[in-house]
């Protein structure tokens, strides 16, 4: 790129990571209010909070980064046209295609990211953050007592402890568990603790008692001072962690294992997700088109360009919310895949046609030039 295509690329991409940084930050905040729950129901720490909340960002970016592309190239140009910079480009010989090629080059930068992005870091993302959401929802330890309420951690089993210390402390414990066979046990201890031996939860219970009925009817009564209960068979184990189909890489999503159920059941959806995957990062290059439509294919004006720039963000709007529907409606028919990629590509098709379109005779450089600078025109009466 020549000195003046690297100015015009770094005028657009500064507002471009700017618009991508504040963009990330409200969607950071959704997540957070989404995931309040591991903190208030799962009574995890902060930091398994922050965990989840990063490894879900990933997935906004197919939506972050176009709409960021369009903001930045929208205010860059804007500024731009405003000050006369394009029309001091234009003045000096260059064409349409030179002027808008720094552009270009940042929307397809933005493409790349989000292939990139799409294909390989939101399936691993995704995944840690399954695995994280599946240990925080089994962690029986962490949600074992309440304080000063009955809870039911796991079916048949009851927990009540009266309070507990920071240093994780139960006094006054009770616990009742009943079996499949009908029979009961019940625990009460002075104090309790849940301990780890080989990674797995185990409750110690002191100064208390056992008091067993069978499903014989037979009451066994035993008083202990130390008493270790294993938790491992009340831990909530649902099976094996089930990827859903944002978790799944690309080949996965195309060439899925039609042995198992949930991919025989879900063929089309995985086929959707896939297409998506790679469709999306198109409408950073559709927006680009189009705002360069806004801007670069309209003359000089000295009112500003904001009519042009609300129609051009509304159409960009719509054509978001048409590619969403069409992703929705791929769940059920394979052959809609096709609109996919055809929403962006006409997006872009149609920006690249108002930028590239065919211009009067009198229209050309001297257009974008304002006012005070071009020729007077010649009047009759007056000498040429």
């Amino acid at each position: 790129m020549s000195l003046i295509e690297r100015y015009l690329f770094r005028q657009m991409l500064i507002p471009t990571l700017l618009a991508a940084a504040a963009l990330f930050g409200v969607g950071l905040l959704s997540q957070s209010l989404g995931q309040l729950d591991i903190i208030i129901d799962q009574r995890q720490s902060a930091l398994v909070f922050l965990k989840i909340i990063m490894l879900a960002m990933p997935q906004l970016a197919n939506l972050i980064l176009p709409i960021s592309v369009l903001v930045a190239a929208l205010v860059a140009l804007n500024r731009l046209h405003t000050e006369q910079e394009l029309v001091v480009c234009f003045a000096g010989g260059m064409s349409r295609w030179r002027l808008i090629s720094p552009a270009m080059h940042l929307a397809i930068l933005a493409v790349l990211v989000g292939l990139v992005v799409n294909l390989w870091i939101q399936p691993a993302a995704y995944r840690e953050m399954r695995r994280t959401l599946y240990a925080a929802k089994t962690d029986l330890a962490a949600t074992l007592v309440v304080e000063g309420q009955f809870t039911e951690p796991a079916p048949h089993f009851t927990v009540y402890g009266q309070t507990v210390d920071p240093d994780g402390l139960i006094h006054n414990l009770f616990i009742h568990q009943e079996t499949a066979t009908g029979g009961a046990t019940t625990y009460t201890a002075k104090e309790g603790r849940i301990v780890y031996r080989d990674k797995f939860p185990i409750l110690v219970m002191r100064q208390g008692s056992n008091q067993e009925f069978s499903d014989t009817g037979v009451l066994n009564f035993l008083s202990f001072e130390e008493y270790a209960l294993d938790l491992r068979p009340f831990l909530n184990a649902d099976g094996p962690i089930r990827y859903k189909s944002s978790d799944r890489y690309l080949h996965e999503l195309f060439y899925p294992d039609l042995r198992q159920s949930f991919e025989k059941k879900n063929r089309t959806k995985l086929l959707a997700e896939g297409h998506s995957r790679l469709a999306s990062p198109l409408y950073s290059l559709a927006f680009m088109a189009m705002a360069l439509a806004a801007v670069v294919a309209a003359g000089f004006s000295r009112l500003g360009y904001g009519r042009r720039i609300a129609a051009i963000g509304a159409a960009a709007a719509a054509v978001r919310i048409l590619g969403f529907a069409v992703q929705a409606a791929c769940d059920d028919n394979v052959w809609m895949n096709a609109l996919q990629y055809l929403i962006p590509l006409a997006a872009t098709a149609w920006g690249f046609g108002q930028v590239f379109r065919s211009v009067e005779r009198r229209s050309g450089w001297r257009d974008w030039m304002p006012f005070e600078m071009k020729e007077p025109k010649a009047t009759i009466g007056a000498p040429a």
